[in-house]
């Protein structure tokens, strides 16, 4: 057994946000750490994640997943490495992926953490290219916008973690045309050069339908929309008959105080016979083995690339959520813990 330290510091919810989260809606705090229970590990966490679907879970609104607890924990993503078990399977020393994200102690279930490999990827991977993000990317551009070779993608978003993979894994599975946006121009040029995107906007440059429109002539098959708003509504004027529309985030309406309005061309959806479908990761876990071989052989033959924007200390974890949400990051969001 490792030596096990008597408190660790957790990320708690002190206030439920109205719009744009502050610093004060969080509180970074001590909590004791104890021996792990039966089929329990003790893991002393390394790296976590910090993603858009957060911001939902501050609400105290019914959805998909259970909002987060006033003066609890918070929770996400995280790899780190086990420094007590009770548990058989896990061991001290083995790196493990797991949900308890937001703290540097983790008190985790053996049958929900997965055992990480650093030899076969990068810990912080697991959490990006080769974790949550990338399956999301693979399973919504594959199985709910039934992606075909010859499709002409447009990815909203697309300097992130999610629409980065989506565009190149178009470009791998045969897209005759992939085209992104994103926030800024030198995200545009990482799209470009980085990620062989064929074309590549700054949406804060003009109007998202006039420059989509110069960007795809010939319209789109496929949208991924990481964004909604004004870009969903670009998309539906762009897409073909029978185009298909994966819907995985709205990040320009998640710090809305008030209703935001529908697409004021909903209607082409039917002339056009359009598909728009959202997506949840959780429905799509049957693919997690296709994914990892697939992918994880495009990254060893470096014909997948990503980006990390790295931030170090647990102390910095809500600066980093929020310059998440204001689009600093180039990739995957993370948060580093000091060793």
């Amino acid at each position: 057994m490792s030596v096990i330290p008597t408190t660790g510091r957790e990320w708690h919810l002190v206030a439920r946000p109205q719009g744009w989260p502050k610093p004060e809606d969080f509180a970074l705090r001590e909590a004791p750490v104890s021996e792990p229970g039966p089929g329990q590990a003790l893991v002393r966490n390394l790296y976590m994640s910090v993603d858009p679907y957060m911001r939902g879970r501050m609400n105290d609104v019914k959805s998909y997943t259970p909002p987060f607890k006033l003066d609890r924990p918070m929770e996400g993503g995280a790899v780190g490495k086990v420094v007590a078990s009770n548990a058989e399977g896990i061991s001290v020393g083995d790196h493990v992926l797991h949900f308890g994200g937001w703290r540097e102690y983790a008190t985790v279930e053996a049958k929900s953490a997965v055992k990480v490999d650093p030899e076969i990827a990068p810990l912080t991977a697991y959490l990006g290219v080769l974790g949550m993000p990338g399956l999301t990317a693979y399973a919504g551009l594959l199985e709910v916008a039934s992606f075909k070779e010859g499709d002409a993608v447009f990815v909203s978003g697309a300097a992130g973690a999610v629409g980065s993979e989506v565009g190149q894994i178009a470009k791998l599975k045969g897209a005759s045309r992939v085209i992104g946006s994103a926030g800024s121009d030198d995200k545009v040029r990482v799209l470009l050069d980085e990620y062989g995107f064929d074309a590549a906007f700054n949406y804060k440059s003009g109007p998202v339908a006039d420059q989509l429109k110069e960007a795809a002539p010939d319209g789109i098959d496929v949208y991924f929309d990481n964004v909604g708003g004004e870009h969903l509504e670009a998309a539906i004027g762009r897409l073909k008959v029978h185009g298909r529309v994966t819907v995985c985030g709205m990040i320009s309406q998640y710090n809305a105080t008030e209703p935001t309005p529908a697409p004021r061309n909903l209607a082409m959806v039917i002339g056009k016979r359009l598909r728009i479908q959202g997506m949840l990761v959780g429905d799509h876990q049957h693919l997690q083995e296709q994914f990892f071989q697939e992918v994880g052989g495009w990254i060893r033959e470096g014909k997948l690339h990503y980006s990390e924007t790295v931030i170090k200390g647990v102390g910095n974890a809500v600066e980093a959520f929020l310059g998440m949400l204001r689009g600093e990051n180039t990739g995957k969001m993370i948060v580093a813990f000091e060793d």
